[in-house]
Parts: C-alpha cells; sequence; structure tokens
C-alpha cells in the first residue's frame, strides 16, 4: 500500500515536471532571475537618486510648487536607498567569499 502511494506521488511529479518543461521557460521573462531583480532595484536607486537631485535643482532655482520639506525628505530618501545598495553589496561580496573558501 505504501508503495503504491510514493508511485502515485512519484508519477504526480513526473506529470507536473512534463508540463512545467512544455510551458513558458522562467528565465525569459524579464526580472525573473536574480540579476533581473538585482538590476531592477538598482534602477530603483537610480530613478530615486534622479528625482531627488531635480526636485533640489528645481528648489534651487526657485520654482513655484517645490517645497524645502520635500525636497529634504526625498534627498534622505536617495541616501537611505544608497545605503540599502551599499550594504546588499556587501553582503552579497561578502556571500561570494565564504562560498569561494568552502573546501570541497
Amino acid at each position: 500500500m505504501a508503495i503504491q502511494g510514493i508511485q502515485s506521488v512519484l508519477q504526480q511529479m513526473q506529470t507536473s515536471a512534463l508540463q512545467a518543461a512544455g510551458s513558458k521557460d522562467e528565465s525569459t521573462v524579464p526580472g525573473s532571475d536574480f540579476s533581473g531583480q538585482l538590476k531592477l532595484a538598482l534602477d530603483k536607486i537610480s530613478n530615486i537618486q534622479s528625482t531627488a537631485k531635480m526636485q533640489a535643482q528645481n528648489f534651487e532655482m526657485g520654482k513655484p510648487g517645490v517645497a524645502l520639506n520635500d525636497v529634504m525628505v526625498n534627498m534622505q530618501k536617495s541616501s537611505i536607498a544608497m545605503q540599502m545598495g551599499i550594504q546588499v553589496r556587501n553582503k552579497l561580496v561578502s556571500a561570494y567569499s565564504d562560498m569561494m573558501n568552502m573546501q570541497v
């Protein structure tokens, strides 16, 4: 009885694997892999910095509708985003170093 249950589960897994192989490959979907997600995060950091810089320039030029408190908040958001990016990079480098130092 237990063997039949195992065979049934194995057959279901094989069927699922065949269906997955026939479906669209995840690697072709942009941003579905680690490097894609990392690039999206870096692009978001870049956009935050660009927005903060543009808003600061608009405030300096005296354009109406740009408040100092909004500029300062966006500059802080930009700074925090950059610090987060640096910390993620440091963790990735540390993890890579740990993996390279592992003995087989």
